[in-house]
């Protein structure tokens, strides 16, 4: 097999409905995979996942996706992307941790700009400039300015991660995930928990990079109308210095539970005492694994029947019990190896809480033996199809958005391209639905009813939790500070003095140079033209785009109101919702 830049075609595959070609390569020297999916989308994307499943709550995975972007061996700068925002024409720019995966995107609709961007990126992650100085300011460290000061401890993800954890809503959804996943990597927080990021050595900071910021780690992807070849030059130029290495980076499948199990958390509750402090509950089931392509569209379909319609029967009988305030979980997450269903409500008088599960389960019950109304199976069949077809991803850039559906399978050594070529699966599932008039109502039993792998979390409120924290976080520092010796001490001062100091030092010139920035020479002399045939039909002027929509007609219509009397203009708007 002839190779191109050091790497060799693998596969390659049509999916008509995106009109989009797959192509998945293999790095010959390092086994690292590259998907790049073709196509004539002008806003172009690049991005590298590591898989960087965490093995404690030191919050690692989090502190090193800041900590690379503080710098490179080419582009020694403190805040490399803060300078290149100042020539760049990017329309996305950012990096993310989730519980198994640590992914470094970047899209860009001029051509230049993406290979500087992703240069930049490919820079940061193989090659950071990781200094304990990094690290402190990144993760944690001891702040103290004058011997008799109190010790504190300070850092942006230390700081980012005591919000998170204040917030009730944050902690039901990092419980219900926990409470699914107590033997592997999702049972622990990969953002990092506060009370043990400070665990967090230097030693260990760089072990995780060495290990798990290797080629034979990444997955790399490419998509829209880059130059293929240009875009694996680039790549296989940082590749290429590294060999195979074998890393144990894979997260194991959940054991299932016997029977279900019931959690119950408390949350720092605050404010005026007078006004009753509420709690939460989630009901949580585990599923079968992302990467089963028919099944995972099906559940998408099913959430939608439940939950995703203002009449859906699970949505509609927990918002008029009057036992909450409002809609809590995740609802089908699909983004972790294994799928599961999380959903509850939140605002609750927790000696509800046995009434609110058996609000659910009956519900659900209820929908298996009586069955579901075929006209709200055939809206969320026909929903479902709408999205994947107009892939409207908002802000984000339609590219991203198919990496990190490609990402729920390919992270864990599946088939990428069976995840974003949907067309197949949507087939099938429609045919099933069609065959069996049960097949939703067998799914809510096999899945949900009949699964003993659940979990009721219970997240109630606690008036004095806040002041037991802070207290007990207190004595940690107490106790950190009496242990050490006058050169100790002194040591933390000079360091926090030293970090300040480094913080408001400007980067030298040379430094600012290496970041690359565009000129006038690198941007599109012409705009791009969109297709536009004018038609006149009975006196109506009719303006026709004739560009790939996978089958779905868009129509916009405009009347002119030259004639309307000023009098009536507030009320257009008005008019114009009524009409639809």
């Amino acid at each position: 097999m002839d190779s191109i830049h050091g790497f060799e075609l693998m596969r390659e595959q049509d999916i008509p409905e995106l009109k989009t070609k797959a192509f998945l390569y293999k790095h010959v020297k390092t086994g690292a995979e590259l998907l790049s999916l073709k196509n004539d989308d002008e806003n172009k994307v690049f991005g590298i996942t590591f898989r960087t499943p965490p093995s404690d709550s030191t919050g690692v995975p989090h502190i090193l996706e800041h900590s690379v972007l503080c710098g490179s061996r080419k582009y020694p700068v403190k805040e490399p992307f803060v300078e290149l925002l100042k020539g760049s024409l990017h329309t996305f720019l950012n990096a993310m941790t989730y519980p198994d995966k640590t992914c470094y995107p970047v899209a860009s609709q001029n051509r230049a700009d993406f290979y500087n961007l992703a240069d930049v990126y490919l820079d940061a992650v193989f090659h950071p400039r990781l200094t304990p100085f990094v690290l402190q300011q990144e993760g944690w460290h001891y702040e103290l300015e004058r011997v008799d000061d109190p010790l504190r401890i300070k850092g942006v993800v230390f700081n980012e991660m005591k919000g998170a954890y204040s917030s009730p809503d944050n902690l039901i959804n990092e419980y219900s995930l926990r409470s699914l996943f107590p033997d592997n990597a999702y049972g622990l927080d990969s953002g990092g928990d506060p009370r043990h990021i400070p665990d967090l050595s230097f030693e260990q900071f760089m072990e995780f990079h060495r290990r798990n910021y290797h080629p034979s780690n990444a997955r790399i992807f490419f998509y829209g109308d880059d130059d293929i070849d240009q875009s694996l030059s680039l790549v296989d130029g940082y590749l290429r210095e590294y060999g195979l290495l074998g890393i144990e980076s894979a997260v194991k499948v959940q054991k299932p539970f016997d029977e279900p199990k019931r959690i119950i958390r408390s949350y720092a509750a605050g404010g005026d005492n007078e006004r009753p402090q509420k709690g939460m509950i989630t009901l949580n089931w585990l599923l079968p694994e992302t990467a089963k392509r028919e099944l995972n569209l099906s559940m998408h379909i099913l959430e939608h029947i439940l939950l995703g319609m203002p009449g859906s029967p699970l949505r509609k009988a927990l918002i008029e019990s009057g036992l909450g305030e409002d809609l809590v979980g995740a609802g089908l997450e699909t983004e972790l190896r294994q799928m599961f269903f999380s959903i509850g409500l939140k605002g609750i008088d927790t000696d509800n809480a046995d009434r609110i599960r058996d609000l659910i389960t009956n519900t659900l019950k209820g929908l298996y033996q009586k069955g579901i109304e075929p006209e709200t199976i055939k809206a969320a069949l026909n929903t479902v199809e709408f999205m994947l077809r107009e892939n409207n991803t908002g802000a984000y850039p339609r590219g991203l958005s198919l990496m990190l559906t490609a990402m729920t399978a390919w992270l864990h050594d599946e088939d990428p391209i069976s995840m974003i070529s949907f067309e197949a699966a949507l087939n099938a599932v429609k045919t099933k639905a069609a065959e069996n008039k049960r097949f939703f109502e067998e799914m809510i039993n096999d899945y949900i009813l009949s699964n003993p792998h659940m979990t009721c979390v219970i997240l109630r409120p606690d008036m004095d939790l806040l002041e037991k924290e802070r207290s007990a976080e207190e004595k940690r520092l107490e106790k950190a500070k009496s242990t050490m010796s006058a050169e100790d001490i002194l040591s933390v001062i000079n360091k926090t003095r030293e970090l300040r100091a480094a913080q408001e030092r400007p980067d030298p010139p040379e430094a600012l140079a290496t970041i690359p920035m565009l000129s006038l020479s690198d941007l599109e002399k012409k705009n791009r033209v969109i297709p536009l045939e004018t038609m006149d039909e009975k006196g109506t002027k009719i303006l026709y785009h004739d560009l790939f929509t996978n089958g779905i007609a868009y129509m916009d219509i405009g009347f002119n109101l030259r004639t309307l009397p000023r009098r009536y203009l507030p009320y257009i708007n008005l008019f114009g919702r009524s009409l639809f």
